[in-house]
């Protein structure tokens, strides 16, 4: 897994998929959409990331232009389907093997996303004025 740049973004990516079993592959990406953490080697890890960046800009590209922020999206695929959630500016993106069961999916990519935003805001309690 990559480095968790500050908040155990590892950890949380950990717990995924100890949890989730239908998924195969994730990655974590933070507000620059690059990973924080994946269950990928690095390379493929960010060419992860790279395909989910462009696939969410896709989505965006054509989604009304008074609909809300992409946060929640679904690609079937043919062994299997991609899941991306977002909250707030980070990602977590996971491949999946076939008929997942979508609602846990989705509730799993969020609290995993959840679990990394309390972490960082209790990183920055602890902080040092």
């Amino acid at each position: 897994m990559l480095a968790s740049a500050g908040v155990d973004a590892d950890g949380a990516l950990g717990d995924l998929v100890d949890v989730s079993h239908d998924l195969e592959a994730a990655v974590l990406l933070d507000t620059d959409g690059m990973p924080l953490a994946s269950t990928l080697a690095d390379e493929r890890a960010a060419a992860f990331a790279a395909a989910v960046r462009d696939i969410v800009s896709a989505a965006e590209a054509v989604k009304p232009g008074d609909a809300a922020a992409l946060s929640r999206l679904q690609a079937r695929l043919g062994d299997g389907s991609l899941f991306v959630v977002r909250d707030g500016d980070r990602l977590v993106a996971a491949t999946t093997r076939p008929s997942p069961s979508a609602a846990l999916v989705f509730h799993d990519l969020g609290s995993c996303l959840r679990s990394v935003r309390e972490g960082a805001h209790m990183e920055a309690a602890d902080a040092p004025a």
